[in-house]
């Protein structure tokens, strides 16, 4: 009898080899018929996922997991790969198939068609309906352990060229296929035993993509899917995309004169325009004031390095692919390279001067500029560039005061994330992979010391963080946080690293008070990550309405008509004497047209002015969303308020809102 440890802490005795499934049958019907995947610990192993129908062999813990799970949606969608390829290979024969994972929401196939075949939108429609009629079949998935002759000899006999590549680079008696109806795919799973549970489906779009990532490889089509156990969770899905299309960063960025870009110029190089300056350089204004109370001193460094400092720091073997081709100088053997990264200068600054334990921590920070070279296909307005600048900065530090710097870093974080409204934060602290260390650089002594200063920090803070290995840096391991946008998508934005390692590498130095050397220990720290990601992800969450304090304009002055254009612009003058962002709307248009036009550029305040206005010395005040109609006279739910007064409104909220950071 095997002993069965339930989230709960209870334990119930099943038979050896009894399955998940039959667990949750012997717990309740409804269980059974909701349950997707599971999670089973045996001792003191990790948590492993497992398919219902995996037979148990030892005591173990488990969780039984239903929809809501990331594991069990995974597991969901990635069936739904399988799924949509069967109906791919239905509808276009000879087609070929390269991967299909499952992603954050959804799941995508790349496949090749055969000659004189395509897949466009205008297919979707039909491949959904290949879906469903498989779904009437409730196909079973059946996992087979295959040598790598078999399977090979199999998926040469298909013509699936893709496939055999891969097979090529597996280890034979590791390689399993999975089969329902009448397509079998290489894969390792996990997946749901039937594709019972799938009840809806969406074929959401499809974009060109080189096989592997590699450009100088074949372009297959990628298309991309989702489907849900409930109709209506694909049509709140749906609701949700379109609500994330009015959202998109880069329509309103265009709407709002925030950013541009110009192939001219080159791809994925974004330039900021007048607004789009003003309200990145009131972000990087906000942090300096925090930064100011925490400490950290400005630093500026140049946009290129020599090749040595990359070689020194790491950088060059672990992204030397992704970095811009080498610059080459008239003297002969000096290489520079567009700056990467903004850590190995930094280590210079430190290097620059000799150390005593009683100058640290030294704290620099650099809103630097940094360059990788990213492929066309993957660049994705401000949330996916070659250019973009870091909001970077670099604590030198005695192992002893690690823990303090690195709680000091959480909290400038915390009052970036509260001061912008990001209300849900997730945790997690990255660490290396447990079994392959050959992508660090470090000992596992120091490795060790970084993880268990991350993991006191949070818990000395009360963060409950959940734990991802093989997502650390090459450097060391970090702490990222995850926010949750206004219609729930998650983003990743700050983080912080622990690294040992570039101060061995750069033999950076302290005097300790024992007057012997010793190795400082490097806090990284990005709370926006990057300008330009942390703008797009702002604007999408805010869908263009910032708070008052950072909003490149905070009010539109509106004349009914031109004779008032003169007094319209007497009110500018006197708000941007009192610190109050104004800009004057004179164009020859009525002014109902004008309200809906400013309405749309998500400025908080209209104010109208007109002849009453001009003779009393007054404003007529309408707040962003209080949208008029057809005609052309001030509503009564405006205000009437002094130039004077007005400004002083602004003030106030401008503080209260300013208070919390």
């Amino acid at each position: 009898m095997l002993k069965i440890t339930f989230p709960n802490g209870s334990v119930r005795e099943y038979e050896n080899n009894v399955t998940p499934l039959q667990i949750a049958s012997s717990l309740s019907e409804q269980l059974a018929q909701e349950v997707l995947i599971s999670k089973t610990k045996v001792g003191d192993n990790d948590w492993q996922v497992t398919e219902l129908n995996t037979p148990l062999t030892s005591d173990c813990q488990i969780e039984l997991l239903k929809w809501d799970a990331p594991e069990a949606k995974h597991a969901f969608w990635h069936t739904s790969s399988h799924l949509m390829a069967e109906a791919l290979q239905e509808l276009y024969p000879g087609i070929q198939f390269g991967i299909g994972p499952a992603i954050e929401n959804g799941f995508y196939y790349d496949v090749y068609p055969a000659e004189g075949q395509s897949i466009k939108e205008g297919d979707f429609a039909n491949i959904e309906k290949k879906m469903q009629e498989l779904l009437q079949q409730k196909s079973e998935l059946k996992r087979q352990n295959i040598s790598k002759s078999d399977v090979l000899k199999a998926f040469k006999a298909k013509g699936q060229d893709y496939k055999c590549e891969l097979i090529e680079e597996l280890e034979d008696g590791h390689i399993t296929t999975y089969t329902q109806g009448n397509f079998t795919d290489l894969c390792k799973g996990p997946h749901l035993i039937s594709t019972k549970p799938i009840k809806a489906v969406k074929v959401l779009a499809c974009a060109a993509a080189y096989w592997r990532g590699d450009e100088k490889r074949p372009m297959m089509t990628r298309v991309y899917g989702i489907t849900f156990p409930k109709k209506k969770l694909l049509d709140e899905y749906l609701a949700l995309l379109e609500e994330a299309k009015k959202r998109d960063h880069r329509k309103i960025g265009k709407e709002l004169e925030l950013f541009m870009f110009s192939d001219m110029v080159g791809k994925g190089l974004p330039i900021w325009l007048p607004k789009g300056t003003a309200l990145r350089l009131r972000l990087e204004e906000f942090l300096k004031k925090i930064q100011k109370r925490y400490g950290y001193l400005q630093v500026m460094t140049p946009h290129i390095g020599n090749k040595q400092l990359y070689l020194t720091s790491g950088h060059w073997d672990h992204y030397g692919k992704d970095s811009f081709q080498p610059i080459t100088t008239p003297e002969e053997g000096e290489i520079y390279l567009l700056k990467p990264m903004n850590c190995p200068h930094h280590c210079m600054i430190y290097k620059n001067s000799p150390r005593s334990y009683k100058d640290l921590p030294l704290r620099i920070a650099e809103f630097g500029t940094v360059y990788r070279y990213e492929q066309s296909g993957e660049l994705h307005g401000l949330t996916r560039v070659r250019s973009f600048t870091q909001d970077d900065a670099h604590i030198f530090c005695r192992p002893d005061q690690v823990k303090a710097e690195f709680i000091k870093v959480m909290e400038i974080i915390e009052i970036i994330f509260k001061a912008l409204n990001f209300q849900d934060v997730e945790v997690q602290i990255s660490l290396r992979d447990k079994d392959n260390h050959d992508k660090y650089v470090g000992s596992d002594e120091v490795w060790e010391k970084a993880e268990k200063a991350i993991v006191e920090a949070c818990e000395e803070k009360h963060v409950k963080a959940k734990v991802e290995y093989g997502e650390a840096a090459f450097y060391g391991p970090k702490l990222d946080f995850i926010v949750k946008d206004a219609i729930g998508r998650r983003w990743q934005l700050g983080t912080i690293q622990v690294d040992y390692n570039l101060p061995e590498r750069f033999q950076l130095e302290y005097t300790g008070e024992d007057n012997l050397k010793h190795r400082p220990v490097m806090i990284h720290r990005a709370p926006f990550g990057s300008m330009e990601r942390f703008v797009a992800v702002l604007i999408e969450h805010t869908a263009g309405k910032f708070p008052l304090w950072l909003t490149p304009e905070q009010a539109v002055i509106l004349p009914i008509s031109e004779k008032y254009n003169e007094y319209a612009y007497k009110v500018k003058q006197q708000l941007e004497n009192a610190d109050v962002r104004a800009i004057v709307d004179d164009r020859d248009e009525k002014i109902g047209r004008k309200i809906r036009d400013n309405e749309l550029k998500r400025i908080p305040y209209l104010l109208i002015v007109g002849e009453k206005e001009q003779a009393e010395n007054t404003l007529s005040v309408r707040k962003q969303g209080e949208q008029a109609e057809q005609n052309e006279q001030p509503k009564p739910q405006d205000s009437t308020m002094t130039i004077d007064g007005f400004a002083e409104m602004i003030k106030a909220l401008v503080e209260a809102q300013q208070k919390q950071f």
